[in-house]
């Protein structure tokens, strides 16, 4: 197994990330290795998808493989993508595409794939966002959404994204030029994850897919990780998701009298948190976050690092890595506020608060420090 991730903007932690987690058998000749942007083609970024992995082509050039899976980075599921591989062989596909199926009401906010009646694994067009789009031969109330999985002969894809380099016009993206270019020729497959069989998985959790490119969708994906059946399930202990906590220490929960107990509800803690004398309900805190005494956390998801400090009370927020909370705080509480203040508050009152923002105390000081984790 040889997986390179293709990173552009921002992406220190995230190669860190990667580097730390994934170690696989040199021995073997598998690795997971993060690949910045190297202006190999000339002084210019990537352009899009097709055209970061034209501009990475030394990658496969290197390793000199047969099949080269393509996959979307900002998007969670569970899947075997042996399984894809082997159909794409079988049919000698162009490329194949994976595609999950969603009710056809539903159909406006996805790239649509039509398929062959007559030979349902083949792709007759792609729609994006289509506001009418025909439904599947088998199942006329759905149709297929494209997952942003890819599957390609390595010497096709070579030639397809050096071709689509030339073209005038083109926006060098995977989805939106290079399959739509093999589904006109006639070379385009689908692929039902629902054929994907996944050791562990239930009838409830099997399907489960989300596109986790907005803040919107990010939150609704933490929120599908902690009701009593989880809708993705991450105690699937036949097909676990492979992460590095590092080395923290167990969750621990301090303080008992009445009026001051530290409680998780509904909620998923990952090691190193401290929740001391507060209340946390409905929300996923990440490793290393301090929550203390009076403070209340509802719906929400805290990235590692969050110190919330006594007093505070936050309600359907993301706060990023390392964000300090001071005392007497209200996120999520009166929105016009949370802007007023520079936080962002989507559309359906999601507050999110990005990495390395101070946030003013209450009485208008700057609180920067966190107290003791026990107090």
């Amino acid at each position: 197994l040889r997986v390179v991730v293709l990173t552009q903007y921002k992406s220190h932690s995230l190669d860190a990330h990667v580097t730390k987690t994934w170690r696989m058998s040199t021995l073997l000749g598998n690795y997971v290795a993060p690949v910045p942007a190297q202006q190999r083609l000339g002084k210019h970024w990537f352009a899009g998808s097709a055209d970061a992995i034209h501009q990475s082509m030394n990658l496969i050039h290197d390793e000199k493989p047969d099949i080269v899976v393509v996959v979307g980075a900002d998007h969670v599921y569970r899947m075997d993508f042996s399984q894809m591989v082997a159909q794409h062989i079988e049919t000698g596909a162009g490329v194949t595409v994976a595609a999950i199926r969603q009710p056809r009401e539903e159909a406006y906010q996805f790239g649509v794939i039509d398929v062959d009646a007559d030979d349902p694994r083949r792709i007759s067009q792609f729609l994006e966002k289509p506001t009418d789009a025909p439904g599947l031969p088998d199942s006329p109330d759905e149709v297929f959404a494209s997952m942003g999985n890819y599957v390609f002969d390595a010497d096709v894809l070579e030639k397809a994204v050096k071709d689509d380099a030339d073209l005038e016009g083109s926006k060098h993206d995977m989805g939106g030029d290079i399959v739509p270019a093999f589904v006109e020729r006639g070379e385009g497959w689908v692929y039902d994850f629902k054929d994907n069989d996944v050791p562990g998985s239930t009838e409830r959790d099997q399907g489960y897919w989300r596109d986790v490119g907005t803040m919107d969708s990010y939150y609704d994906a933490h929120m599908d990780l902690i009701s009593v059946h989880p809708v993705f399930n991450m105690y699937n202990e036949e097909w676990p998701i492979l992460t590095n906590y590092g080395c923290a220490a167990p969750a621990k929960f301090v303080h008992g009298s009445q009026d001051r107990v530290g409680t998780a509800i509904d909620s998923a803690i990952s090691p190193g948190v401290v929740v001391s004398g507060a209340t946390v309900t409905g929300s996923v805190l990440s490793p290393r976050v301090k929550v203390h005494s009076f403070s209340s956390i509802t719906g929400s998801v805290l990235l590692d690092g969050v110190i919330v400090n006594r007093h505070c009370t936050i309600n359907k927020a993301i706060i990023d890595k390392g964000v300090i909370i001071p005392e007497g705080t209200s996120i999520g509480v009166d929105h016009d506020h949370d802007r007023e203040r520079g936080f962002t508050v989507t559309d359906s009152g999601l507050v999110v608060i990005g990495k390395g923002v101070v946030i003013e105390a209450p009485d208008g000081a700057v609180n920067t420090e966190a107290i003791d984790p026990a107090v």
